[in-house]
């Protein structure tokens, strides 16, 4: 496992934001409406901040730079707006959706340090969990080099895409644990070609959502300051 990392720009010890785990799933719709109200709370200083943990049925998500030829099977589950940034995205059982609700006011104007702080998040976390991942400059979200299907490849395994109002960011990060990659399938992820779509049970690593929910909480930790129960 690396060395714990020193804490980002956007660390703060003061006060903590809430952490909420969502026992079963929750509706996307239900999930927008949360957030928008939780944003502006935070915004007018009437809520702390909120790291939301949940799972959404099977969906797909279009964020503001979706392009309609990514969208190769329209039909096979809802797709929503996300108002997020990014392109089309996955999301359904298995798979860590995370939002984030952090106030940038307090944490410095820094879209790309929140960016690179949350790689970094999920990039602590997986080595965690066993799984070594990587950035790339010229591809959002975390990766997984697979050598063993052909040289130089590499499968994504989790996703990043925030929006910011008022400099409080909401939506977040997603982390392929279980899901169904077949349902990958119907878009081109995040519009990018050429690269597969793993999780940690194709990879053969913990698979127990409880685990991975505690190597989060102590990452975000490390990186973003703390938490406590909501």
């Amino acid at each position: 496992m690396p060395h714990p990392p020193p804490p980002s720009s956007l660390f703060i010890t003061a006060p903590p934001a809430d952490w909420r785990i969502s026992a079963g799933p929750v509706a996307y719709e239900t999930a927008l409406e949360e957030m928008d109200l939780r944003a502006r709370a935070i915004a007018q200083g009437e809520a702390p901040e909120l790291v939301w943990l949940l799972e959404h049925p099977p969906l797909l998500t279009a964020g503001t730079s979706a392009r309609t030829q990514d969208l190769l099977t329209p039909d096979r589950v809802p797709v929503y707006e996300a108002g997020r940034g990014g392109q089309y995205t996955y999301h359904g059982p298995g798979q860590r959706v995370v939002y984030v609700m952090l106030d940038l006011n307090r944490r410095g104007k820094d879209v790309r340090a929140l960016v690179s702080a949350l790689e970094s998040w999920l990039i602590y976390t997986l080595a965690d969990l066993g799984v070594t991942a990587v950035r790339r400059e010229s591809r959002i979200g975390v990766w997984v080099e697979r050598p063993e299907k052909s040289a130089g490849a590499e499968d994504k395994i989790a996703a990043i895409g925030i929006r910011l109002r008022r400099w409080v960011s909401f939506h977040g990060i997603s982390l392929n644990v279980s899901p169904d990659l077949e349902h990958y399938s119907a878009i081109v992820p995040c519009g990018i070609s050429g690269h597969g779509v793993t999780s940690l049970k194709e990879l053969g690593k913990c698979t127990d959502m409880g685990e991975v929910d505690a190597r989060l909480r102590r990452n975000f930790v490390r990186l973003l300051g703390p938490v406590r129960e909501e």
